[in-house]
């Protein structure tokens, strides 16, 4: 039998016994919180493991490794996860920067916890609360230095809980690259490595906190390369075929496409690359873009149409087009049971409180922006509830659909900032950004601990997530099967 196979088997074996045959969504899971001296025991490691936490959260920050590019980044956690004892794996799914970390004391419940490291390009920022630069070079405008740190650190602690108490089971993290566009996340689900996985944790750094599960989007996205004929602008225009015409051309129908197409679709894309020089006519011309719905496959139409246009762009501009898949991602599937977990763990540890220098920092930040909103809202924990819209995608969204998952959100952002800023950047590299990803440790942990002494809260999990995935689900990857995009940020 098949790791997949067994895992399906025993938990719905299990399943059955704790709750019988109707796979119904409880309200709050039926285990208890971890004992006052089991939470003592994790959360005073979380606090002992602080200086390396952060370090490598900032080490992180100053690296700004693009996807695919991370070296440096996968490098440092794997390494601070060896140092701990666990056994580290790199280069998985055919991804160089990705590494899954491993720790088994018997037999148990499989846990995952995922880690991103990943920045985004064009946001390059030092410390100040007035932008320095637009269009530089690449910065943490997602929070991912603090996402890699703190699930790392998550584990380190849970795992010392586990040897401390010879708690069973297995322990995982998950070093997963690209994450920002380049489905790094896919790729491991496609190759089978959450199959035996009972549960998967993770957070995101954000403006509040919360283990609320709102709906993200599915994705898909690829570059539009057309190929023309170079000439001299002025002297012989009509020798030439301007690829950059063929870009033109589709953006602007596809702009027009937008009225008849399903509503809350959202198109995006970039001309990554429209020609060097004014007197030459553009022989290549690149464009990068995104189709999302929560639904995958109004995303596969659209996508199949946005095709079109550049076919017809090309006929039309005596050009050719190719195009190449670079990323895709399915829509979150939610998971009640495992949310309250999360969200009482969260609420055991608290919000989060500034100094008056973090305060006046994020004052400055603020009159950057255009809604001023409550510094206080920080030390809040939000309501947790289902759905609602998030409205980005994620390649967590594709883990979600083999394995039960959860995750939290907590407060590394100043109140009212926009996601992938260089607001986002300067926070995610101070005080600020840190005590949220503390906080993130710590309920990471408490929660993966609870987990693996609650086999009846898995089970019910497990059949919550076979509910709502449907019996007939069978997972095929939005991207095909390709290869990773190594380059794709080149």
């Amino acid at each position: 039998m098949s790791q997949a196979s067994r895992r399906q088997t025993s938990l719905k074996a299990l399943a059955a016994a704790a709750f019988g045959t109707a796979l119904m969504v409880a309200a709050p899971a039926l285990a208890g919180p971890l004992s006052a001296d089991h939470q003592s025991q994790i959360l005073g490691t979380v606090e002992a493991n602080t200086a390396a936490l952060d370090h490598a959260a900032m080490e992180i920050w100053k690296f700004a490794e693009l996807g695919y590019q991370e070296h440096q980044s996968s490098a440092l956690l794997a390494q601070q996860l060896r140092e701990a004892g666990f056994s580290v794996e790199t280069g998985i799914a055919n991804e160089p920067t990705s590494f899954l970390a491993t720790f088994k004391n018997g037999d148990g419940p499989v846990i995952a916890v995922l880690a991103e490291y990943d920045a985004l390009p064009g946001l390059s920022q030092t410390h100040s609360p007035v932008q320095e630069s637009a269009g530089g070079v690449a910065g943490h405008g997602c929070g991912h230095n603090l996402f890699g740190a703190a699930s790392v650190h998550s584990a380190i602690a849970v795992k010392a809980w586990m040897e401390a108490n010879n708690i069973k089971g297995e322990l995982r993290v998950y070093g997963t690259p690209a994450e920002e566009g380049g489905s790094g996340k896919v790729y491991m689900v496609r190759d089978g490595l959450f199959d035996d996985v009972d549960v998967s944790v993770h957070w995101h750094p954000g403006n509040v906190n919360s283990a609320r599960q709102g709906n993200s989007m599915a994705n898909v996205s690829g570059k539009f390369r057309f190929y023309g004929t170079a000439a001299h602008a002025a002297a012989a225009p009509d020798k030439g075929r301007s690829a950059l015409d063929g870009i033109e051309a589709m953006n602007a129908m596809v702009n027009l496409m937008r009225e008849h197409i399903p509503d809350r679709t959202r198109i995006h894309y970039a001309i990554t690359d429209g020609g060097k020089a004014p007197n030459v006519v553009p022989a290549y011309a690149e464009a990068y873009y995104y189709v999302r719905h929560n639904d995958p496959e109004i995303v596969r139409d659209v996508l199949e149409r946005v095709k079109l246009a550049a076919e017809g762009a090309a006929l039309g501009t005596g050009t050719r087009v190719e195009f190449e898949a670079i990323g895709g991602v399915y829509s979150m599937l939610h998971n009640e049971t495992l949310m309250h977990v999360m969200d009482r763990n969260l609420r055991s540890v608290g919000g989060i409180t500034w100094t008056e220098e973090e305060k006046a920092l994020a004052r400055e930040i603020q009159k950057t922006l255009t809604t001023q909103e409550d510094l206080d809202s920080v030390g809040r924990i939000e309501e947790a509830t289902i759905g609602g819209d998030f409205g980005g995608s994620t390649d967590v969204s594709d883990v979600s659909w083999v394995t039960p998952t959860v995750g939290l959100s907590t407060a590394t952002f100043v109140p009212g900032s926009a996601g992938h800023s260089w607001q986002n950047v300067v926070a995610a590299g101070s005080t600020i950004g840190l005590k949220g990803a503390h906080l993130a440790t710590k309920t990471l942990a408490l929660t993966t601990a609870e987990l693996f002494q609650s086999p009846e809260v898995i089970a019910e999990a497990t059949a919550e997530f076979e509910r709502r995935r449907g019996p007939n689900f069978q997972y095929r990857a939005l991207l095909g099967d390709r290869t990773p995009a190594l380059n794709y940020r080149d």
